[in-house]
């Protein structure tokens, strides 16, 4: 039995329509595609399109095939440079994740069903009068990393060129933007200088803030692939967690929050006192003195870490010249993130190691188009292709390249910047595209609050139920993946192309052609006039010529004669492409793009969490990712098995101050921030040190309402970057005081009405974990009322004096829904139950399988749905007594891998109970 928080509790899924035509909202069936013909008159199967994965930074091939029936078959390329062929679990489910259950399929007005001429016209007549009125800075575009660069590039030109204000930013603000600043600071443009391959020629691989197993799983496999050939190679890992990623880790470096800057500057003084500078390369940079200077002046007590600890990895560092130091959120999330990145950068900049085979610093982003964004200006502070807005001689040729009437000469508002404006009136009509700011910004509820104050709101998006669709006056169906078409930039500057495999359903439109025609609406036509993203990504090649004259490094005018078939068929090519240079690496030749062509080293100082903590608010809050599921699940959770591993909030909290806080295993916790409030699935765990919280970021007033992680995230950013700090908040936890907690499953969509409620979809219907302060005066009518059953078939086992009552619903003596009550977190096969529906004449009210049928546990391998218990048989049968072993035995973890930490904590766990016996 496995109670709420083992791998497999409750799954999210969608809630109702808005109020107003639910047919617009709710889609049927995809009509059928033909197969194609094999010249007997025989089916056969669909060619394989070549395209990218939805989701992260990695930017994985993907081969796709229709299946005929509106759906498709996915798997790996094995051409595709990024990924050779692997996929993650995220990934190798995304043939699950298309169906049109809750998709948008017509423009909604006011809630209302609308034509698209109606819906274009009210948005280009109300920005149009909102400019007029307030000025171009009236008016604000929130923009996305899941956008094609094709989208990005029309949104930007629309907002700078044409409306004339730089009030556009991007959901990557929260991602990478201190990267972008990092990198601009110390190498002139916002360049990232290695590739993928490094990665597996480096003898030394330092992940810090990056829990590169769960959230970049692809690369976290080319990493153990190559150490496993080649044993000598070294990973250490830095994150206050002992994460996945520590399972190849030769080292762990448990860092306090905040702690990175005063780490890579003790690294920067060992490497001057252990003769690691590389003179020849220091003469290429400034600022060598500055900042060593400032590195010497840090408390290496700031990072919280022993000698002992400090000394292997500065001694491994220094002695290994083929060193990669790849960093993410747990770096960029933070209001000193810019001087993390500089820090890492000072480093690598001082030893040279860098820009060449198996040497350097290497952001990973955490969207699949987070780059191609950077490339074409979707950031405030930004222009097109790496050019800068408060650059004349950049802003004039950009303006005079697009014919433009207007241009802002100087940065527009941040994406928290942006939202609080937003709250205080300043921006008066506010259009949001593919991303849900409502749950996924820092402070949400009062960028909840924001926009549903604003004046006009416009959403693009797949579905109207999310969190931020609800608030929209306009809201109109876009295309998603498998339906889009066009160009996406990885994390190593390939850009690959995303290809259509299905046909867009309704009257959905692409992203970029929305855009488009609002602009030929709002009077600038030919600058809009496009057919097509090839006609586009030619524009913006062309314009990249231009950085390119101006000595920058992002240039791919050598693809902007690129026919329409040559786009079909573009294959993945690594920026830049151009006359004189393509793909390859950046400074290793010690050339740079900053005015004087040198490098340079920032002065930079450990500072604390911006964040106090104290006043009652005493514990750290760090936030993350999940292995299974992205960002706020308007895709994963279409696939129930993405659901199964970890299906439902949940707070990491060390055994000791569990204790003292008297939090139980599976019960929950209340956790309150000067801005907001969650209840979170209490997963006791030693993972993390003492004093330090951890809790997903996933999900939503759509899933669970409580579980809103980012309402406890107060609104403060780098002062560079303008990123936010999510990594460090400051909290107070308390036990929830839940008097009943309940277990459901329902074949037809529940609706909760309770203090605390998660929902998933399974494969026949849905998943519910409840519980409450007071219990409903009658459980029968309640359950009645969750299920939308008033007249179903009833069986009831009920103890009043141990609180405990269980229902199972039927019609015709099929079961639809039951539900499990307690007064304590409830003990039940949770995968066993929600398999049982839809089927006739089962037992269902003990909660278990009976002995003819072997309940196989909570999910731990995604990829090919092996459970817990099933993995724990085959380790106590003797038969299977290593990961590899199980693998060959059972298929778990030998797809995309990320399960494989945790069966070998499973193994772990399991010896060491042998042990003792």
């Amino acid at each position: 039995m496995d109670r709420p928080l083992s791998p497999g509790a409750a799954r999210p899924a969608p809630v109702r329509a808005p109020d107003g035509p639910a047919s617009p909202a709710v889609a049927p069936p995809r009509s059928p595609l033909p197969l194609a013909r094999d010249g007997t008159g025989e089916g056969v199967a669909a060619p394989a399109i070549r395209t990218t994965c939805a989701y992260c930074g990695v930017g994985c091939g993907v081969l796709a095939r229709p299946d005929g029936s509106g759906g498709m078959t996915v798997e790996g390329d094995a051409d595709h440079p990024a990924n050779r062929g692997r996929l993650c679990s995220k990934g190798t489910a995304l043939g699950e994740t298309v169906g049109l259950s809750g998709r948008l399929l017509t423009p909604l007005v006011g809630g209302a069903r609308a034509s698209w001429d109606e819906a274009l016209d009210l948005v280009a007549t109300r920005f149009r009068d909102t400019i007029a009125e307030h000025g171009p800075d009236g008016v604000a575009f929130y923009v996305s990393g899941q956008l094609l660069t094709e989208d990005y590039y029309v949104a930007n030109k629309l907002m700078k060129g044409f409306i004339g204000s730089a009030n556009i930013d991007t959901n990557s603000r929260l991602c990478m933007a201190s990267s972008v600043a990092g990198h601009r600071r110390a190498f002139g443009t916002d360049t990232v200088p290695g590739t993928y391959e490094d990665l597996e020629l480096a003898d030394l691989v330092v992940l810090t803030g990056s829990n590169l197993a769960w959230c970049h799983p692809v690369l976290y496999q080319r990493i153990a692939a190559a150490k496993a050939a080649r044993p000598g190679m070294k990973v250490v890992v830095i994150d206050p967690r002992r994460t996945a990623s520590c399972d190849i880790a030769d080292l762990h470096l448990p860092i306090a929050p905040g702690g990175d800057v005063a780490l890579f500057n003790g690294l920067l003084v060992q490497i001057l006192e252990q003769g690691a500078v590389d003179a020849g390369f220091a003469a290429h940079l400034d600022g060598f003195g500055a900042a060593l200077d400032a590195a010497s002046s840090d408390d290496l007590s700031a990072t919280g870490l022993d000698g002992d600890l400090l000394r292997r990895f500065y001694d491994l560092w220094t002695r290994t010249e083929k060193v990669v130091t790849v960093y993410s959120q747990g770096v960029n999330q933070s209001s000193s993130g810019t001087d993390k990145v500089n820090a890492i950068l000072n480093c690598h900049l001082a030893a040279g190691r860098i820009g060449r085979p198996g040497m350097g610093p290497f952001s990973v982003t955490g969207q699949p188009n987070a780059m191609g964004g950077r490339e074409v200006g979707g950031l405030a502070n930004m222009l097109a292709c790496h050019m800068e807005l408060e650059n004349p001689a950049h802003r004039a040729a950009v303006r005079a390249f697009w014919q433009a009437p207007a241009m802002p000469d100087a940065p527009g508002l941040k994406a928290v910047d942006m939202f609080r404006a937003v709250g205080e009136g300043r921006i008066r009509a506010l259009w949001i595209i593919c991303t849900n700011p409502a749950v996924s910004m820092p402070d949400a509820d009062a960028v909840r609050a924001a926009i549903a104050g604003c004046d006009f709101v416009v959403v693009n998006d797949l579905t109207a139920r999310t969190d931020t669709a609800r608030l929209a006056d306009v809201l109109l169906p876009a295309t998603g993946w498998g339906e889009k078409d066009g160009t996406v930039t990885n994390s190593d500057r390939t850009i690959s192309r995303q290809r259509a495999v299905l046909p867009p359903p309704g009257e959905a439109r692409h992203d970029w052609a929305i855009l488009a025609e609002v602009g030929r609406r709002m009077g600038w036509f030919r600058a809009f006039d496009y057919a097509s993203p090839a006609e586009i990504f030619r524009e913006y090649a062309t314009l990249s010529g231009i950085a390119g004259r101006f000595g920058l490094d992002f240039d791919i005018s050598g693809l902007a004669a690129m026919t329409d078939s040559a786009f079909a068929a573009m294959e993945p090519v690594r920026w830049p492409v151009s006359d004189t240079r393509r793909g390859g690496r950046f400074f290793g030749d010690g050339r740079f793009f900053t005015p004087s062509g040198r490098g340079r080293l920032l002065p930079v100082s450990h500072r604390a969490p911006a964040v106090a903590l104290g006043d009652g608010f005493d514990w750290r809050l760090n936030t993350g990712r999940i292995r299974d599921q992205w960002h706020t699940m308007t895709r994963t959770a279409k696939s129930p098995r993405l659901s199964r591993h970890l299906a439902e909030p949940f707070l990491e909290v060390h055994p000791a101050d569990a204790s003292m806080l008297g939090l139980s295993p599976a019960g929950l916790a209340e956790i309150t921030s000067r801005h907001g409030r969650a209840v979170l699935r209490v997963l006791i765990t030693d993972r993390l040190r003492r004093g330090e919280v951890f809790a997903p970021m996933h999900w939503t007033g759509e899933t669970a309402p409580t579980g809103r992680v980012d309402a406890l995230i107060a609104p403060v950013v780098d002062p560079v970057s303008g990123q936010p700090e999510s990594k460090a908040a400051a909290v107070a936890i308390a036990p929830f005081a839940a008097s009943w907690f309940a277990f459901a499953v329902s074949a037809g969509e529940p609706v909760p009405q309770a203090d605390y409620w998660a929902r998933a979809r399974t494969e026949g219907g849905w998943r519910l974990e409840l519980a409450g302060t007071r219990a409903p005066d009658d459980w029968e009518a309640e359950a009645r009322r969750l299920f939308g059953l008033p007249g179903a078939e009833m069986q009831m086992l009920s103890d009043p004096h141990r609180g405990i009552t269980r229902m199972a619903f039927s019609e015709n003596g099929v079961l639809k829904a039951a539900i499990f009550v307690a007064p304590e977190p409830v003990a039940v096969s949770r995968d066993h139950l929600a398999g049982l529906l839809g089927e006739a004449d089962v037992p269902v009210l003990s909660g278990r399988p009976g002995a003819d049928r072997p309940d196989p546990g909570p999910i731990l391998c995604a990829c090919l749905n092996v459970g817990v218990n099933t993995i724990l048989g085959a380790i106590s049968s003797g038969g299977a007594l290593s990961v590899e072993a199980i693998g060959e035995a059972l298929g778990a973890g030998t797809n995309c891998g990320s399960c494989r930490p945790e069966i070998a904590a499973l193994l772990a766990r399991a010896t060491l109970r042998e042990a003792a016996e």
